[in-house]
C-alpha cells in the first residue's frame, strides 16, 4: 500500500517517488524526491550530509555540490508557496532539515467494493491504454488539441514493437468520465494506463502526464511540461515526442521488475532478454557474461529473436573493449549484431544496439548510421538511439551532430541509466571543437551518471589539461587508474575506432595529464 506524506499544497508518494502540487506532478527527479523523503521522515531533526548522500546515491561517493544542487532543485519548488523557501533550513557544515508546515502521513483507502473480474485477459507482452487528457482551460477550443496530443501519443507509443496499446476508440470511451484506473485496467485488458491533463493560459500551455500500473494503482513516472504556445503543432510535435520517450524506460523498469518475480522455469525468450538488460546495461565484463547467460537460452527458444542479438552484440563489445579485447568477443558481437539489424527491420532497439556494436567493434559507420537512422524512423522518440549514436559520431569526428544527438537524447530522456553515453559523445565534440570548458562539464556529468565508468575521467582529464588546469586533470588521472589500472587511451581508440584525427588531440593532452601507456 502506498504511503503518502502530505504538507502545505503538496502530496509525496513516497513509494512511487513522486511529488505532487495538488493534482499536478513537479518536475523533481528521483533523487531530489529520495532527499525530501529522509528529510520529511526526520522533520524537524538535523538531517546530516551524508545521511542525505547515501538516502539518493546509495553506495556512490559523489562531491558535495551534487547534493547541493538537489536541495536548490526542491526549494525552488517550495519558492511556488509563500513562505516555502524557509521549508529547508542549512545547517552549515552539519547538513539539513526540514522546518516547514506540519504534515501528515497516511495510506489511500483500500476500495470498499470487491475485485471485478477483468472483462478483457490481460496479453502477455506490457500493455497500455492512454485516456483523453483532461482539458482544465475551461477553452472547448483546447478540446481538439488535447485529443490530438494523445492521439499523436498512441501513434507514437504503437511503434515500440514490444507494446501492446489499445486503440483510440476504445481508450476514449472514458473521455469525460471519472474513472478508476483500476477499473480500465480490468475493462480493456492492460497492465498500465496513461492518464494526463491540459491547461491553457494565454500563450502558455501547460500539460501534465502520468503513467500508473493498473493492477495496483501505483504512479510509475510523472512529468509537467511547460511551453509557449508560438506555433500549436510544433509543441504539439514536441510534447508527443517528449511523453513517448520518457514512457518507454520506465514501462521497461516495470516489466523488468515484473519478470523478476515471476519463476526461472517460466520464463519465454522475451522474460529472458528483460532479465538480461540490466546486467548488461552495468557495462561491466562480469555484467555481461551474466546478460549472455540469459541471451543464449532466450536464442535457444527463437533462434531470429532480433533484440536477443542485440543485447548479444553489445554484451561482446562490453566484455571485447573492457576485458582484454579477445577476437572471440570481436567475432561475437559483430555477428549477433548484423543478426539483430537484419531480423530487427521493425525493432528500433534491437536496430540500436546492432548499429552501436557495429560502429563500435567493426567501425562500419555507414551500415551503423543506416540503422541507427532506421532506428529513428520507426521511433522518432527512441531516445537509446540518440544515445547510443552520439559517440560513435563524436569519434568519427562529426562533432556538431554528436552534440545535437547527445542533447536531444537528453531532453527525451533525462534520467536514463545510460545517459553518461550521450555525455561522452558531448564531450567528445566538443573537446575536438576546442569548447575545453564545456568539454569538460559534459565529463563531469558523465561521471555523476556512472561514477565507476573509467572512460569518463579520460575525458574530463584531457579538456582540464588544454585549459592549463594540470593538478585537476592530475586528479581525474588517478581516479580513472583506481577503477581500471591497466587502462591506455591509446588501446581504447583503436578498440573502438576513434580516428587519428579525434585521438591525436586528446591523447596528446592526457599525456600532459600524466597518463602514459
Amino acid at each position: 500500500m502506498a504511503t503518502i506524506h502530505e504538507f502545505g499544497p503538496f502530496r509525496l508518494d513516497a513509494d512511487a517517488g513522486i511529488l505532487f502540487r495538488g493534482a499536478e506532478p513537479t518536475v523533481l527527479g528521483q533523487r531530489a524526491v529520495a532527499l525530501l523523503r529522509l528529510l520529511l521522515e526526520r522533520a524537524g531533526a538535523p538531517v546530516s550530509k551524508d545521511e542525505l548522500i547515501e538516502a539518493a546515491w546509495p553506495e556512490l561517493a559523489i562531491e558535495d555540490s551534487n547534493l547541493t544542487v538537489q536541495i536548490s532543485a526542491l526549494r525552488r519548488v517550495f519558492e511556488e508557496v509563500a513562505g516555502g523557501s524557509g521549508w529547508i533550513e542549512t545547517l552549515p557544515r552539519r547538513g539539513y532539515r526540514y522546518v516547514g508546515p506540519a504534515f501528515a502521513t497516511g495510506n489511500p483507502p483500500a476500495e470498499a467494493s470487491p475485485q471485478i473480474s477483468p472483462a478483457l485477459a490481460v496479453p502477455d507482452k506490457p500493455s497500455v491504454a492512454v485516456l483523453a487528457f483532461s482539458n482544465l482551460s475551461g477553452d472547448r477550443e483546447q478540446e481538439y488539441f488535447a485529443d490530438g496530443i494523445v492521439e499523436d501519443i498512441i501513434a507514437g507509443l504503437s511503434r515500440i514493437k514490444w507494446l501492446f496499446v489499445v486503440a483510440r476508440n476504445s481508450s476514449f470511451t472514458y473521455k469525460g468520465r471519472a474513472v478508476d484506473v483500476k477499473q480500465v485496467g480490468r475493462e480493456l485488458g492492460v497492465r498500465y494506463v496513461l492518464e494526463g491533463s491540459l491547461r491553457k493560459a494565454g500563450t502558455r500551455l501547460r500539460i501534465t502526464a502520468q503513467l500508473i500500473e493498473a493492477a495496483t494503482d501505483s504512479h510509475l513516472w510523472a512529468e509537467r511540461y511547460d511551453r509557449n504556445l508560438d506555433d500549436v503543432f510544433l509543441v504539439q510535435d514536441e510534447i508527443t515526442v517528449a511523453v513517448v520517450g520518457a514512457i518507454e524506460p520506465s514501462l521497461r523498469a516495470a516489466e523488468i521488475e515484473h519478470v523478476k518475480r515471476k519463476r526461472p522455469e517460466t520464463l519465454d525468450a522475451y522474460d529472458l532478454v528483460l532479465r538480461a538488460l540490466p546486467e548488461v546495461y552495468t557495462c561491466m565484463p562480469a555484467g555481461a557474461m551474466k546478460s549472455l547467460a540469459f541471451i543464449e537460452r532466450a536464442l535457444v527458444l527463437e533462434p531470429n529473436y532480433a533484440l536477443a542479438h542485440g543485447v548479444a552484440a553489445w554484451a561482446h563489445e562490453i566484455l571485447f573493449v573492457r576485458n582484454g579485447m579477445q577476437e572471440k568477443n570481436r567475432r561475437g558481437a559483430i555477428e549477433h549484431a548484423h543478426a539483430a539489424i537484419t531480423h530487427g527491420r521493425s525493432d528500433p532497439m534491437a536496430l540500436t544496439f546492432g548499429a552501436f556494436s557495429v560502429a563500435m567493434v567493426e567501425h562500419d559507420r555507414t551500415a551503423a548510421f543506416d540503422a541507427f537512422e532506421e532506428a529513428l524512423k520507426l521511433c522518432p522518440s527512441c531516445a537509446p538511439a540518440y544515445i547510443f549514436g552520439s559517440a560513435p559520431l563524436s569519434f568519427a569526428g562529426k562533432a556538431e551532430r554528436a552534440i545535437d544527438w547527445g542533447e536531444r537524447a537528453l531532453r527525451l530522456s533525462p534520467f536514463d541509466p545510460m545517459s553518461y553515453v550521450a555525455y561522452h559523445g558531448i564531450a567528445v565534440g566538443n573537446f575536438h571543437l576546442g569548447r575545453y570548458e564545456e568539454a569538460a562539464n559534459a565529463a563531469r556529468k558523465a561521471i555523476q551518471s556512472n561514477p565507476r565508468f573509467s572512460f569518463s575521467y579520460a575525458l574530463l582529464a584531457a579538456p582540464l589539461a588544454k585549459l592549463g588546469r594540470i593538478e585537476e586533470a592530475k586528479g581525474a588521472v588517478v581516479r580513472l587508474r583506481e577503477f581500471q589500472p591497466n587502462f591506455s587511451i591509446c588501446r581504447q581508440c583503436e578498440a573502438v575506432g576513434i580516428l587519428p584525427v579525434v585521438a591525436e588531440p586528446l591523447i596528446e593532452a592526457l599525456r600532459t595529464a600524466g597518463l602514459s601507456d
